[in-house]
């Protein structure tokens, strides 16, 4: 009896690291983001930075040297739906100028204060998620 009540609290603990590593997890995407691109270190991201991040991020996944991404290029940071509205002119390819709008539009959703800064907060709603996924 005494092996079995071990072995089930085993798994009551085992449970719970997972359950809180789980949770940790994308508060430390959104740190580690925030590290990455906070180049004047307020602990915070403002539009220059992130504009500076999706630049560097088109430039990496940009593997053809067409100056432009198709979806095969994106892989799964946008869904079909997202990648045809960041397509005004509906030609299967984003530019830079057209991803950059999508990464600043994304941006100004997800700075529901308005300050013009994004905390790791900020970064866990629908928008900052998104937006993640494009400046990483």
């Amino acid at each position: 009896m005494r092996i079995e009540k071990l072995l089930a609290l085993g798994l009551i603990a085992g449970s719970v690291f997972l359950g809180g590593a789980l949770v940790a997890a994308p508060a430390r995407a959104e740190q580690s983001a925030i590290k990455a691109l906070d180049t004047d270190n307020d602990g915070t991201l403002d539009l220059n930075e992130v504009t500076k991040g999706a630049e560097a991020v088109f430039d990496r996944l940009q593997k053809d040297q067409d100056d432009t991404l198709d979806r095969k290029e994106l892989g799964s940071r946008l869904s079909a739906k997202e990648f045809a509205a960041a397509d005004p002119d509906k030609d299967a390819t984003l530019t830079k100028e057209e991803y950059v709008a999508l990464v600043q539009k994304l941006f100004k959703q997800a700075d529901v204060d308005g300050d013009g800064k994004l905390e790791a907060k900020e970064l866990r709603s629908k928008a900052g998620r998104a937006l993640l996924r494009l400046i990483r």
